[in-house]
């Protein structure tokens, strides 16, 4: 029995940002109204008791501040429509690539299983633990020490009893250690992205096995 390991480095993901987008026509009808109403103002002021420059001053601030708060607005919606359509043109790339995120499903084919695991800090011992549908425990290896960040594994299908795991749908739990106490160590599922979608709060990976991943919680591209 083996269980190796894949210390390949996180890929990253580009941005890209676009021109600012002109006022809106919301915007154009509050200054037409805020004119008219200043007009109206400036001829039915008291001969006697007239508006001053400063008040005039003042008033055409506030109808500049929210003229300005408007155009901030349909700028930033324009650069998040712009950005949405980049990241996933951009996401498109990774279809038919392998990802790691975060997960403890493991699937053993043609007598290969792989997975991962991100630390958050140095670990002196790494232990993984593959247990069948029914949460027998099959395989138990010691990964060694390893450096803060995400590296992956490979297990052979070989069980502690030295028989061959069928291929199927196996989990695995990771146990790190640090100076005798145990530290956070997240597991990784692997997958093949198939697709991409749209989602709400952005691009989505259609991955087997995982479902939709978000891109930002892709730990590793393969």
């Amino acid at each position: 029995m083996s269980t190796t390991i894949n210390t390949d480095t996180t890929s990253s993901f580009a941005a890209l940002a676009a021109p600012a987008a002109a006022a809106t026509p919301a915007s154009s009808d509050a200054q037409d109204r805020f004119l008219k109403l200043l007009v109206t103002q400036l001829k039915n002021q008291d001969p006697l008791n007239p508006m001053d420059n400063a008040q005039i001053t003042s008033q055409m601030a506030q109808i500049s501040t929210v003229s300005g708060i408007d155009k901030l607005n349909a700028t930033l919606q324009s650069m998040a429509t712009t950005f949405g359509a980049s990241q996933s043109l951009q996401a498109t790339s990774m279809i038919g690539h392998s990802v790691l995120a975060s997960g403890s499903a493991l699937e053993l084919q043609n007598g290969t299983a792989m997975g991962g695991v991100e630390l958050a800090q140095a670990a002196d011992q790494v232990t993984v633990s593959i247990r069948d549908a029914a949460g027998q425990l099959l395989h138990k290896a010691d990964l060694g020490p390893q450096a803060a960040g995400v590296f992956g594994f490979q297990w052979d299908g070989v069980t502690d009893s030295g028989a061959n795991a069928v291929p199927g749908s196996y989990s695995f739990a990771i146990e790190a250690v640090q100076g005798g106490k145990k530290i956070d160590a997240t597991a990784l599922a692997r997958g093949l992205v198939i697709g991409v979608t749209q989602a709400k709060g952005g691009a989505a990976l259609n991955v087997i096995g995982l479902g939709q991943v978000a891109l930002s919680d892709v730990k590793q591209v393969m």
